[in-house]
This record gives C-alpha cells, sequence and structure tokens, in this order.
C-alpha cells in the first residue's frame, strides 16, 4: 500500500507537471498519423535528452503495436498494478480489469495516437507521455465513427528495463466548432 501510495504520488505531480504546460502547447492540435515522426535531435532542438527520446519512442512503439493488435496488445503494455481513466467509462485497475476493458479486434476498432512530448524524473525511473488520439470504428450501419482528444501515460521501469504503462489517462477533444450550442 505504502508503495502504491508514493507512486500516485508521483503520479498527481507529473500530472500536475504536464497541466502547467504552455496554453499554446495545449490547444495545438496537429492531425494524427498512424506512423508518428518525432526527429528531434541535439542539432535540432537544444534541449533534446536522450533518455527522453527512449520514453516517446517506447509510446510510438505502443502505437505501433496496438494498431496491428488491438486490444489485447493495448493491454499487454500495461503493469499489473495499473490504473486507466477513461471517457465515460469506470477506472480499471490492475492489468485484468484494463484487459476487460479493451477487448477489441483491429478490423473493428482502431485506436491511433502521436506523442507531443514527454518529461522524465529525476532518477529517470518514471516518466510522463502526452499527446493527441483518434479512435475511428464504424456504427451498426457501416458508417464511419471518429473520436479524438488527448491523453497522458504515466510510464515506469519494470525490474527488467523495460517500460510499463503505470497509468493511462484519456479525455474527448472539445465539441466542433460549429456546435457551440449542443449540450452533451
Amino acid at each position: 500500500m505504502r508503495l502504491f501510495l508514493h507512486r500516485a504520488a508521483i503520479f498527481v505531480g507529473l500530472l500536475l507537471t504536464a497541466a502547467s504546460l504552455p496554453a499554446h502547447a495545449q490547444l495545438q492540435v496537429p492531425p494524427v498519423s498512424a506512423a508518428p515522426t518525432n526527429t528531434a535531435s541535439a542539432i535540432t532542438d537544444p534541449t533534446f535528452r536522450a533518455d527522453v527520446q527512449i520514453l516517446l519512442d517506447a509510446d510510438k512503439r505502443f502505437a505501433a503495436e496496438v494498431l496491428k493488435g488491438g486490444g489485447a496488445v493495448f493491454a499487454s503494455w500495461f503493469a499489473d498494478d495499473a490504473i486507466t481513466f477513461n471517457n465515460k467509462k469506470p477506472v480499471a485497475q490492475g492489468k485484468s480489469a484494463i484487459a476487460a476493458q479493451t477487448i477489441w479486434k483491429p478490423s473493428d476498432y482502431q485506436l491511433i495516437w502521436s506523442p507531443d512530448g514527454a518529461r522524465l524524473g529525476t532518477h529517470g525511473e518514471m516518466g510522463i507521455t502526452w499527446g493527441h488520439y483518434e479512435g475511428r470504428s464504424h456504427d451498426n450501419q457501416g458508417n464511419p465513427i471518429v473520436t479524438s482528444g488527448r491523453y497522458l501515460t504515466v510510464w515506469e521501469k519494470d525490474n527488467s528495463g523495460h517500460w510499463k504503462v503505470l497509468a493511462d489517462a484519456s479525455n474527448d477533444g472539445p465539441p466542433e466548432s460549429d456546435s457551440c450550442c449542443s449540450i452533451h
């Protein structure tokens, strides 16, 4: 329990750090692509850190594998004691609960995302990534359904040094500009 509370405190601190990002970074919504391309380097970005790039690369591999493998692959990236916070769904606590909520096949639903940034904790054992996501499916009549929004993922290195998802949160994007007066 003590470890969970310590990790929860770190998670809240990371959330607050991400929430303090400049407003212009929070409001820009670039198009989501199936193959994210973040080619930062020390030459193009003086604030570049190789350890942060490793975390961004893990997030990109996560997205690419989920696009191919669906919900079962999504759940496989989570730590055993992970949690998710998703739109209009109860919090899922634990890898088995997350797996029970993520049963989609890539032929029925495509979850595509691209990280916009990352931060690492002081010791490089925990970090966060954030970005934009898009979910694509079809209704009963075959009409396309597209949802989009932002996500924040908290990562932690496991005992073998692999990055695992400790917590994942997403929220739908703002309503379209022409739907100013509708209430959801």
